[in-house]
């Protein structure tokens, strides 16, 4: 356990859908940030999502979070992911100074490599060699963040070196690398001396445990400080005063969430086959709704979810980003976020008698 240490919690929005009557579609997001900024947590993630109504909201984290940056003061607000090989590296550079400027210094970036051909639309010669793309990017972002000038190739096909603007408020860009689980992710992220953000999709707490030791042993063999990294683990979140009445709550959105999600089908579908059969399909995704319940996701009272969350310190996770936007009703989602409040500080006082 990170004895002594406080394990921070930060919001997380990934998946809300874009319904036409919705005019409002982005409350949740701009009440939670102030909810966040007030509260003490330690962040505020959105993501990149392209081309669905599954996360559709979000396709362009840089220009949600420059509305973030002007209504709270504290909140760290970061891109929970962007996908760099879709953009230009002094683009990304560019657009998150303007929103390090904004927000006073309190900008942080999660790379990710994304992984669906019909986003790559944008970038169509990136999809086959993201992975590479991505890590390359990432040394030439902090070169640019420091005020470095790189060359890159211009419109008469020429070398042209740039030095971006604005200037940053941070002298060093606060980096993750996204993985869904693969310790090659973790181990790059300590070849690199990034953060790693990731989520319990397709590891449990076990994998997770080996996946972060890969990521200190890495950082380490590289030069790197093996404590200063940030794991940061993305989790499914409702604490409610009542068991029964969370469970209520949160199982018809979420099933509807699993059910919407194409990175789940994929997983469900190793064949490729779409699976047709809906009483199987039913079964599947209540045996997976189970699994979050038991042991992936923070659905219940702050006395119940303490304990995987104090499972996760245990394990090496610096911060909990609580996913919040599965589909349960905005406002009561929002009046949920108290509960939320009472189970950081439970678990941080757990964290502080080990010490």
């Amino acid at each position: 356990m990170n004895k002594g240490h406080n394990v921070d919690f930060s919001l997380f929005f990934f998946s809300s859908s874009d319904d036409q009557s919705n005019t409002d579609k982005y409350k949740l997001v701009l009440e939670g940030a102030k909810f966040a900024d007030r509260n003490k947590f330690k962040a505020v993630w959105t993501p990149e999502r392209h081309f669905h109504p599954f996360g559709g909201i979000f396709p362009n984290s840089s220009v949600l979070s420059a509305a973030l940056a002007m209504i709270t003061q504290e909140v760290q607000i970061r891109a929970g992911s962007v996908v760099s090989p879709l953009h230009h590296t002094a683009r990304i550079v560019e657009d998150w100074s303007l929103v390090d400027n904004l927000s006073g210094g309190r900008v942080g970036v999660s790379f990710a490599t994304g992984w669906h051909a019909d986003d790559f639309l944008i970038k169509p010669d990136h999809f086959e060699d993201k992975s590479s793309h991505m890590l390359e990017q990432i040394k030439q972002a902090r070169e640019l963040w420091s005020g470095k000038s790189l060359s890159f190739l211009n419109g008469e096909n020429k070398q042209a070196e740039v030095t971006t603007y604005p200037r940053p408020i941070q002298g060093t860009l606060p980096i993750w690398i996204t993985t869904s689980g693969r310790e090659e992710s973790f181990v790059n992220a300590g070849r690199l001396g990034t953060h790693v953000l990731t989520h319990l999709l397709y590891q449990d707490v076990d994998m997770l445990e080996r996946h972060i030791k890969a990521y200190r042993k890495s950082l380490e063999e590289n030069g790197f400080d093996a404590d200063a990294g940030c794991v940061t683990v993305m989790v499914h979140t409702f604490v409610g005063q009542n068991l029964e009445e969370v469970k209520q709550t949160v199982k018809e959105p979420f099933l509807n969430y699993l059910t919407t999600s194409i990175d789940l089908m994929q997983a469900l579908n190793m064949n490729g086959k779409k699976n047709n059969d809906p009483k199987m399909m039913e079964t599947m995704l209540n045996l997976i709704f189970e699994r979050y319940w038991s042991s992936a996701a923070l659905f219940g009272t702050a006395e119940s979810c303490s304990k995987f969350a104090e499972k996760l310190v245990s394990v090496g996770v610096n911060e909990i980003a609580c996913l919040i936007d599965f589909g349960v009703e905005t406002n009561a989602v929002l009046d949920s976020l108290n509960e939320l409040v009472i189970l950081k500080e439970k678990v941080n006082r757990h964290v502080t008698t080990m010490s």
